[in-house]
């Protein structure tokens, strides 16, 4: 049996501060070669500084962080030559085209031979047909593709994507993700922060991130499938008064609005017409109500409110 693989990334008990703001607290995960590696969390979790920490843009605190097995802040040009960074403000060149934009970049660094690889990153990412248009006539959906062509151009054993989605229309995301399947089945390694589970589900793993903490590794499915207790699936008429409803029953962070439906999280199934008799009782009529398989946002709420103190939580009647 052959050894495994050794770590692209490793993160043991890194911490960071900013001021009187705790960034990273003892935060630690390893990432292998070929894997899709989503760290996940809302606004303030710590997924950005953990991701520049990895490219070498920051130094730690406390604790250890391992580029290819290397310190990427000491040996910069480890981080330099092996990393695709696509930041939350990729800066591309608005006066410049296409074309002139994947040059530029590949010049930056010091890829000379680059017009095959301009060529077939224009293929797959369907921006061929427009190399000459300028970067500022570009849909929001176009940017994100040619910042990612320009990211790859001087071949990057690691991609790393700082929330590269957040603001661009659904049709995009797609076709944004497609891609990055398609270069995951090439081998390469892709490390992504998104504050969006949904898209955290596709990757091979994930760590929760909250508060700078961890708050879960695994992968999506096992998270899911080891969530404790249960979730039920409320459709009422009036979605938002059904929430209100059930968080001041249950406790308001057992209770969570997923469009028009409603989850919410109980240490058992509650019995048939328990919840109709919540609603009814605030003048809401139930539509349905089912138990599912918790979605990984739900294990994300659950973990959360696992780590807030005991004495800060709602009280559950379930």
């Amino acid at each position: 049996m052959s050894a495994p693989a050794s770590p692209v990334v490793s993160l043991a008990g890194v911490g960071k501060r900013f001021g009187a703001v705790v960034a990273l607290d003892r935060v630690s995960f390893e990432v292998v070669p070929g894997e899709m590696f989503g760290v996940i969390g809302p606004d303030g979790a710590g997924k950005t500084t953990a991701l520049r920490a990895i490219c070498g843009l920051l130094k730690p605190d406390t604790g250890r962080v391992e580029l290819f097995g290397v310190d990427p802040w000491r040996v910069r040009r480890v981080a330099t030559g092996s990393i695709g960074y696509l930041s939350q403000r990729f800066s591309l060149y608005g006066d410049l085209s296409i074309d002139e934009n994947v040059e530029f970049f590949a010049e930056l660094h010091g890829v000379h031979d680059f017009a095959g690889r301009r060529d077939r990153l224009l293929e797959l990412t369907g921006l061929r047909p427009f190399r000459s248009r300028l970067a500022d006539r570009l849909s929001g959906g176009m940017k994100q593709k040619l910042a990612l062509a320009c990211t790859l151009v001087h071949e990057p054993r690691l991609l790393v994507l700082d929330e590269p989605t957040t603001g661009v229309d659904p049709v995009a995301r797609r076709e944004f993700w497609k891609l990055l399947a398609e270069f995951g089945a090439s081998g390469l390694t892709i490390v992504m922060a998104t504050p969006y589970l949904d898209e955290a589900e596709r990757c091979s793993r994930v760590v929760l991130l909250g508060g700078g903490r961890v708050l879960a590794n695994d992968e999506p499915m096992r998270l899911q499938e080891g969530a404790r207790g249960v979730v039920m699936e409320v459709v009422a008429d009036a979605p938002r008064r059904a929430m209100q409803a059930l968080a001041a029953h249950a406790g308001a962070e057992c209770v969570q609005l997923f469009g028009d439906r409603v989850h919410l999280r109980a240490d058992r199934e509650p019995a048939a017409g328990e919840i109709d008799g919540v609603l009814a009782a605030a003048g809401v009529a139930t539509v349905s109500v089912r138990r599912i398989v918790p979605t990984l946002e739900d294990v994300f709420i659950e973990r959360l409110v696992a780590a807030v103190p005991l004495g800060e939580k709602d009280s559950t009647s379930w």
